[in-house]
């Protein structure tokens, strides 16, 4: 009986649905970014969203801007660090690279983004390892000086 509950509940209309968008998106992300690469994608898009998060708290606490401005702001930049891995495998493809720049970018992401997510966080005043502090002193100089000329203009 549990059986046929499982196929009547699998057969569901939004079943339906979600496997169809699946059947035309998966080929689509597996063209643009390969087979067998979402774990690093999904560790580049947490750590997009975590400097998304730290960077609006940074914001409102340091620069005062508007969380919505500052997040609508950062749209075009998530945008396009998603499109360079795309990007970085089609060349790959293209060179008969398997996977060099690929990774070698999306690696490179991944460290530009940590660096970010962790002066926003510092920034933001949240508990930041002084070793990990130290490591990105260079942007968290960047980050209070930028604020402090988007104050003054």
């Amino acid at each position: 009986m549990k059986f046929l509950q499982a196929i009547h509940h699998g057969a569901a209309p939004t079943n339906g649905w979600a496997a169809t968008a699946e059947a035309i998106v998966s080929p689509v992300f597996h063209y643009l970014y390969g087979f067998g690469r979402s774990d690093i994608l999904v560790v580049l898009l947490f750590c997009i969203c975590l400097d998304w998060v730290t960077g609006i708290q940074a914001a409102k606490k340091q620069d005062f801007t508007c969380p919505s401005e500052y997040g609508l702001g950062r749209i075009p930049r998530t945008l396009f660090f998603l499109a360079l891995p795309a990007l970085a495998n089609l060349l790959d493809r293209v060179m008969a690279t398997p996977g060099f720049l690929f990774y070698g970018v999306t690696f490179g992401l991944i460290y530009h983004t940590w660096n970010s997510l962790t002066a926003n966080a510092r920034r933001a005043g949240w508990p930041v390892p002084k070793a990990i502090a130290n490591l990105v002193e260079s942007e968290i100089k960047a980050k209070s000086e930028r604020a402090m000329n988007q104050k003054e203009g």
